[in-house]
């Protein structure tokens, strides 16, 4: 799942895609216009297209997307890799230009019905180290203290990223949590 933007052709997520024939965006292709309902449809039926279970790996507001998507939908998902997440404050009222979007006031935050890691940065701009830990808190995720690494973007200069890959891996090696109670 990708942000709001339209990953650089260097972003880590790119290379991965590229890298890996069994990856596959959702939305196809990723970028501009970012409609939130939109972007939870193409995720959901990207899920539902596959009996096997996915590993989900968002960045930037693709966290929230798919933080969405869990408290609305059911699916074959077997964990989610969550990548600088931005953090939307409740309070928020958008300014009379700026686009309101379903996520305004309505971020999830109830845990996830899988296994997830949330990787938080101590200088991204669009969230601080405490409101991503606050995210895996309340999404019942790991966290990830992944450094200062800005928005862990291109930007801030992350063509390729092994961690990133490590945690991939991490993700499809162990098996999910369990529910029972």
């Amino acid at each position: 799942m990708p942000g709001r933007g339209v990953p650089s052709p260097d972003h880590w997520s790119r290379s991965w895609v590229r890298d890996h024939p069994e990856y596959q965006w959702a939305p196809e292709p990723p970028g501009p216009p970012y409609v939130a309902a939109e972007r939870v449809a193409a995720l959901h039926a990207a899920i539902s297209a596959d009996s096997e279970p996915a590993i989900l790996v968002a960045h930037s507001a693709g966290c929230l997307t798919v933080a969405v998507w869990a408290s609305q939908h059911v699916g074959p998902v077997q964990a989610a890799l969550l990548v600088t997440s931005p953090y939307v404050d409740p309070d928020w009222t958008p300014a009379p230009h700026e686009t309101v979007d379903v996520f305004i006031g309505h971020v999830p935050r109830e845990p996830l019905p899988f296994r997830s890691i949330v990787v938080a940065s101590h200088n991204d701009p669009h969230a601080t180290f405490a409101q991503c830990e606050a995210y895996a808190r309340d999404w019942g995720s790991e966290l990830f203290d992944a450094g200062a690494v800005g928005h862990l973007d291109s930007k801030t200069g992350f063509g390729p990223w092994p961690d990133g890959e490590r945690l991939v891996r991490s993700l499809a090696q162990r098996p999910p949590a369990s529910t029972n109670a």
